[in-house]
């Protein structure tokens, strides 16, 4: 064994273990990316439900209209009633805020407002009437859309800092 062939196996040992370690480094990244995204579209996806949900049961009550479906429309909020005991009257608890407040979607029902899911990038709420014509009187809403902007909660990499999801649907009140 001569000094070239010593050279010559060490180079090429250097270039394969820097090939598989470029190659585990992508692995690792396509990982984060990944990872991230599934999170980011999971919270985005079940706080888009809930919203949803308690949205289309807004003024749920005893008889027709017998209580206020919403009482605040905003782009970033709104505040919603169902009767949920049916007795006629609002308790504290019937009454449910959904607000943005910074990059964090909270839910408000009597007990503070709790962090539905973080990391949101935007949220915006159009309000429209029984014709589709926008609005922003609570009591003329029967049309809700909304999108939801999602990025990753945690950003430990540069590559997942800019992901978002976005998500939008219509939701129509029930009780109106």
């Amino acid at each position: 064994m001569t000094l070239a062939d010593l050279l010559v196996s060490t180079a090429v040992l250097g270039l394969t273990l820097s090939a598989t370690l470029v190659t585990l480094e992508q692995g690792q990244q396509a990982w984060t990316v990944g990872a991230a995204r599934v999170d980011a579209q999971q919270s985005g996806r079940a706080a888009l439900a809930w919203l949803a949900a308690e949205l289309r049961a807004a003024g749920q009550g005893t008889g027709p209209r017998t209580v206020a479906a919403l009482s605040a429309v905003e782009p970033t909020r709104v505040v919603l009633h169902v009767d949920r005991n049916r007795d006629g009257t609002l308790a504290a608890t019937d009454t449910v805020t959904w607000r943005l407040a910074g990059d964090v979607l909270r839910r408000d029902a009597g007990g503070g407002a709790q962090p539905v899911v973080n990391g949101v990038a935007a949220l915006h709420l159009a309000y429209a009437d029984a014709t589709g014509a926008p609005t922003t009187d609570p009591a003329t809403v029967r049309r809700i859309s909304i999108t939801l902007v999602t990025r990753p909660d945690n950003t430990p990499s540069p590559i997942t800092r800019n992901l978002t999801t976005t998500f939008t649907t219509d939701v129509h009140l029930r009780n109106r």
